[in-house]
């Protein structure tokens, strides 16, 4: 089980760096807004869902 923790707390640790880097590119370009609204959102919608599902698997770690 502590396994599983370490694994997906890798995968929050990439997948952080990655929306760090690529939110405010895509905010910054012109007009990429309006064309990445909905991937910039559905990868925030990702990211929480990695951090609850982390801590539901931390929970069972006594």
């Amino acid at each position: 089980m502590i396994l599983a923790v370490q694994l997906l707390a890798l995968i929050l640790v990439i997948f952080s760096t990655l929306l760090v880097i690529s939110i405010p590119v895509t905010l910054a370009s012109p007009g990429q807004w309006e064309e990445s609204k909905n991937l910039i959102y559905t990868g925030a919608g990702i990211w929480v869902g990695l951090i609850l599902l982390t801590t539901v698997v931390n929970s069972f770690i006594i």
